[in-house]
């Protein structure tokens, strides 16, 4: 069941990340750039930056969503500057 929930979270924050980029990605590269962007999103602001909330990313809270689409963002801005994903 935790696969499944980390799917369904990751595809919601990956969906934001996109909306707020301005990308366009389809629903399998939603689900990736949102795991792995929450990922992203714990360590840069919760282990580097020490914000304790941060350590929800992910989760299907508020500071969860949002640290998760921070994170996911980031991913996205930094896949942009390597030029492997389009705008």
């Amino acid at each position: 069941m935790g696969w499944i929930a980390a799917i369904i979270v990751g595809a919601l924050i990956g969906w934001i990340a996109e909306k707020v980029m301005k990308s366009d990605m389809g629903l399998f590269m939603n689900i990736v750039i949102g795991i792995i962007g929450s990922s992203l999103g714990r360590w840069v602001f919760g282990d580097l930056l020490g914000i304790g909330s941060a350590h929800a990313a992910g989760s299907l809270n508020v500071s969860g969503l949002l640290f998760g689409v921070l994170g996911a963002s980031l991913l996205i801005f930094i896949l942009r500057f390597f030029k492997i994903m389009k705008s």
